[in-house]
């Protein structure tokens, strides 16, 4: 007999993996559900493990040879009798029928006397078995019954039961809020060592929050070099809003700072990027250069040895427009040594996280950058920028929600959005 074991999503499909191995005389031996273990056990499925067997043929075994010789051929029957047959005399018909009848009369009293003796021992080992059963059920029960905890009992720690429900609900609203399942999941899994003490529901959202606070990390807003000017190059796709954030953040540094800031645009693609970042420029009184390439930027900023930041617009292109990739890669790298650079990818909030991962993997490998999310204010939920965060390793730095300069633009409040992720307003 062979016996194996196959398993599967549901008892349906580990039993077709059995039939379709082992055959059409397949025995299901046994079905055993395999549940996750730990606090995943409430939010992923349970499999099957399906025990079967089948009956391996034996070969039909030929005539045995009797000293290697072939078995006779039946051969013609000699119905003659070797010795004379003798017949008794016929004893009378009644002493037969008396003898008979006392014959089967005393053969059927044994043999009813030894069914009802193998009954009551049947019988015997059935109630036997069943006492067996129903002792080992009752085993069963008492040790998958839960047990009372003696924590329970205090009025200040909550049912376990009713933490997991908490949990369950924080896991459904950060997939809600779009973030990615497997993040959640490392989240979960750090948390589910805090509820092994019988924590309260205040300690494990507290646990929640400060995890999430930690991945998220420490905004990295720019902060200017203490030597010569620091460049910073705004790089991302098109319609996220680069121009008008190098505004807003010009406007911060002249304005509010009292900084000396030069702005560069290599966005020689769209004459109407030039003229909106002209504008700005205009408006703050500041120096705009049009460059085209690497060299005219290193000529331009020897010429702007005295200002303190110089924000570089480049021109935004589709993440698979390999040339235009290579001129801003080439824009980033020549920058010569001493001057402190800096890249900033800007990506909008509402870009769909398909999108977002493939943008960040041209980019991861382009460049060293931090993000930038635009347009706040134009989605409810906020799960791709942890999602981004986790999957670049990219430090976070600003946010804008809204078209105003110098407004609408702040640096990326961690907390805020925490809370918005776990339901919070």
């Amino acid at each position: 007999m062979t016996i194996k074991k196959f398993q599967g999503r549901t008892e349906e499909e580990a039993t077709a993996k059995a039939w379709e191995e082992l055959g059409a005389h397949t025995v299901i031996m046994n079905v055993k559900e395999i549940k996750p273990k730990g606090l995943m056990r409430y939010f992923k499925s349970s499999t099957y493990e399906v025990t079967a067997a089948v009956e391996e043929s034996e070969p039909v075994s030929s005539p045995r040879l009797v000293d290697g010789a072939p078995p006779a051929a039946p051969g013609n029957i000699n119905l003659k009798a070797d010795e004379p047959i003798s017949i008794p005399e016929p004893e009378p018909l009644k002493e037969v029928f008396a003898t008979v009848e006392n014959t089967w009369n005393s053969a059927s009293a044994k043999a009813v006397q030894a069914r009802t003796e193998e009954r009551r021992r049947e019988s015997a080992v059935e109630n036997n078995l069943e006492e067996k059963l129903e002792s080992l059920q009752s085993l069963l029960e008492e040790k998958l019954s839960p047990q009372p905890d003696p924590k329970q009992e205090l009025p200040k720690e909550p049912p376990m039961d009713e933490n997991f429900k908490f949990i369950k609900m924080i896991y459904g609203i950060l997939l809600e809020n779009e973030v990615e399942e497997k993040y959640v999941n490392q989240i979960m899994d750090e948390v589910e060592k805090v509820m092994k003490g019988g924590a309260s529901l205040d300690l494990i959202l507290s646990s929640i929050y400060q995890k999430m606070i930690l991945k998220f990390g420490q905004p990295q807003p720019i902060e200017l070099a203490d030597a010569k000017p620091k460049v910073v190059f705004f790089i991302g796709p098109t319609g996220v809003g680069k121009t008008t954030t190098i505004a807003k953040i010009a406007s911060q540094f002249k304005l509010d700072r009292g900084k000396k800031v030069a702005l560069f645009t290599a966005d020689t693609y769209r004459i109407a990027a030039v003229e909106q970042l002209r504008t700005y420029a205009n408006i703050l009184d500041t120096e705009l250069n049009i460059i085209y390439s690497s060299k005219e930027l290193n000529e331009k900023l020897r010429e702007t040895g005295d200002y303190d930041l110089v924000l570089v617009d480049t021109a935004g292109f589709s993440h698979k427009n390999q040339e235009q990739l290579a001129e801003t890669r080439e824009l980033v790298r020549k920058v010569p040594d001493g001057y402190d650079k800096e890249a900033y990818l800007v990506l909008s909030a509402t870009t769909k996280y398909r999108d977002l991962l493939d943008i960040a993997d041209v980019y991861k490998e382009n460049f060293t950058f931090k993000m930038i999310f635009t347009k706040m204010d134009e989605t409810s939920s906020y799960g791709n920028i942890l999602n981004m965060r986790m999957y670049t390793g990219a430090e976070l730095s600003y946010s804008t929600y809204g078209q105003n300069v110098p407004e609408d633009i702040e640096i990326f409040n961690t907390q805020k959005i925490v809370k918005l992720l776990l339901g919070g307003k």
